[in-house]
């Protein structure tokens, strides 16, 4: 039993994975969320709930100060939140306590404006700082990820902070009944429309990693960082990417999507076309093209050198064995009650 203190901001679709292995190892876990019936699905995994939100700046700055660990997981996109919680680590650096502080970015910052017209043909590696180090300031996650990797290196041995930066995340935990999120907008849009799209010609690639590999990564970084007393290696570097070694075109995924609903009986026939612009508020809005049709090819050297290894379901078995099921289900319950609150009774 450690008895070491964890906050985690925004224990949802990764987080809770986290949240349940670091309860399993006796850390004392807390986790930011909005909703009561969230909180109560946090304290039934055996951590505390603490109510608010992301904009509650100096909540969140006060709960990292009485915490040992914290993980960011709620949003790449979030300057204040990351911000909230670099202030304290501060709080705790002036008083001679050190932090631990992993961040959750993505690899949406490697994304080369494709729009799904070309496989690229860049491999990007976390061995290799420099090149991470070269991605213009503009790129997606960036204006959160140079703050906070300025902040490790000014805070040196002080704090300790590196920014775990994941690829396509898919899979299923069936106790928290959570989806992922690009892959089944593109089959609900399919259920929708009766046919799977991708951006352009659908062939931009990416990396994938399946949810709960993800989060061991998560405990396997912090372990490491736990046993490290230099410093020097972290600031240098601060990232980590996390994939299984496999990827796709999104060319393919309108495929297989198409073909998995075909085959549960939700399409008459595979029918797979690019995606007009006006599809796209459907889908992911002005971002869609860059969700969609990105080219984004990452390797996990560090990690793998740390003892890390995938396990988990391929993609596809994964999305037709525990995805899909749910994702049907809880298309029909919003026929059903779509269905319930139009029904006008004869006569009324």
């Amino acid at each position: 039993m450690t008895g070491k203190s964890v906050f985690i901001v925004g224990p949802g679709f990764i987080g809770w994975n986290i949240l349940d292995l670091l309860v399993a190892e006796g850390y004392q876990v807390s986790g930011l969320v909005r909703r009561k019936e969230h909180g109560a699905g946090i304290e039934k995994s055996g951590a505390q709930a603490i109510f608010g939100s992301l904009d509650d700046r100096e909540l969140i700055t006060q709960h990292t100060a009485s915490s040992d660990i914290v993980f960011h997981t709620a949003t790449a996109d979030h300057l204040p939140s990351a911000e909230a919680i670099l202030d304290g680590v501060c709080v705790r650096a002036a008083a001679g306590m050190s932090t631990i502080y992993i961040h959750t970015s993505g690899t949406g910052v490697l994304d080369d404006g494709a729009l799904g017209t070309y496989a690229g043909d860049q491999i990007y590696s976390d061995s290799d700082v420099a090149a991470i180090d070269a991605l213009p300031e503009a790129q997606p996650h960036r204006f959160v990820d140079l703050p906070i990797a300025t902040a490790g290196r000014e805070l040196g041995k002080k704090a300790k902070i590196a920014i775990m930066i994941p690829p396509e995340i898919y899979g299923w935990n069936e106790t928290h009944g959570r989806l992922s999120i690009q892959i089944p907008t593109i089959a609900r849009f399919a259920l929708a429309n009766g046919w799977a799209g991708h951006v352009g010609a659908g062939l931009s690639v990416e990396s994938q990693i399946h949810v709960k590999d993800l989060a061991r990564a998560y405990v396997v970084l912090l372990h490491a960082l736990e046993k490290s007393d230099d410093t020097a290696w972290l600031y240098e570097n601060p990232y980590f990417f996390c994939e299984n070694g496999r990827e796709f075109s999104w060319k393919e995924v309108a495929e297989n999507v198409a073909e998995s609903l075909v085959k549960a009986g939700r399409l008459p026939k595979v029918d797979v076309r690019p995606f007009e612009r006006s599809h796209w508020e459907q889908l992911f809005g002005d971002e869609t093209g860059n969700t969609l049709g990105l080219n984004s090819r990452s390797r996990a050297v560090r990690l793998r050198e740390m003892g890390w290894a995938p396990r988990e379901k391929s993609i596809w078995e994964s999305w037709e064995q525990d995805e899909l099921p749910a994702l049907l289900q809880e298309w029909d319950a919003r026929l059903e009650e779509k269905r319930k609150s139009t029904y006008v009774p004869v006569g009324a």
